[in-house]
């Protein structure tokens, strides 16, 4: 499991990327919403700082994301990512900023599907962590998305109908792109957000997941 820094250093990386004016706020005002955040449960190094979608769109976030130099990116075909919310029975806190523990990036559970690893996870006692989750946690440990070993966020899906008894068939993933097709050449290596089929597996993506959100 990725071991992450203290609360402070989560903020201060934060900030230094520029999420503060991405979500309309001074860097004092961002740096408040931390204030009720306990720096304790940072101390074993396993909790992580969330932006809740009630801050700032992921996809307003996405390209604040870094690897081998180059920033992340939405796929073309994903414009409707705002609508992606959490699955029922999901349950997260309301707050601008929360946290999250005992994040595993699902490796086992590569060439599952995703229709295939949520009854898998939740049996396990874990929680699926959404594309905010995931954007999150790559703000703060970029190298933690490697070529063949990168994950889902089974966590968000798009409705199709209020109650959630339909979902949109597809299912959020953060990988690498191979700069191919309509991500472009240039894109090669950068961190892309995604999607996959409900029912379709693939050998290089796990499953993220958590022990809880608080």
């Amino acid at each position: 499991m990725p071991v992450f820094p203290a609360l402070s250093t989560q903020i201060d990386r934060l900030v230094e990327l520029g999420v503060p004016a991405r979500a309309g706020l001074s860097e004092a005002d961002f740096r408040g919403l931390a204030a009720d955040i306990d720096p304790t449960i940072f101390d074993d190094g396993a909790a992580l700082v969330v932006l809740s979608p009630t801050l700032v769109p992921a996809a307003a976030v996405a390209d604040l994301l870094t690897l081998n130099g180059k920033p992340g990116f939405v796929v073309v075909d994903m414009t409707d990512l705002h609508e992606f919310v959490n699955i029922p029975g999901l349950v997260r806190p309301e707050t601008p900023l929360y946290v999250l523990t005992g994040i595993d990036r699902g490796d086992d559970m590569a060439n599952w599907s995703p229709d295939e690893a949520l009854p898998e996870i939740l049996g396990r006692e874990r929680t699926p962590l959404t594309v905010h989750e995931g954007i999150s946690w790559l703000l703060q440990r970029p190298e933690d998305l490697e070529p063949n070993k990168c994950f889902m966020t089974i966590g968000s899906r798009k409705r199709k109908d209020e109650a959630g008894k339909k979902l949109d068939s597809r299912t959020p993933a953060l990988w690498i792109s191979g700069g191919t097709g309509r991500d472009g050449k240039a894109a090669k290596g950068a961190p892309k957000v995604g999607w996959c089929w409900a029912g379709n597996r693939h050998t290089w993506l796990g499953f993220a997941s958590a022990d809880s959100a608080v």
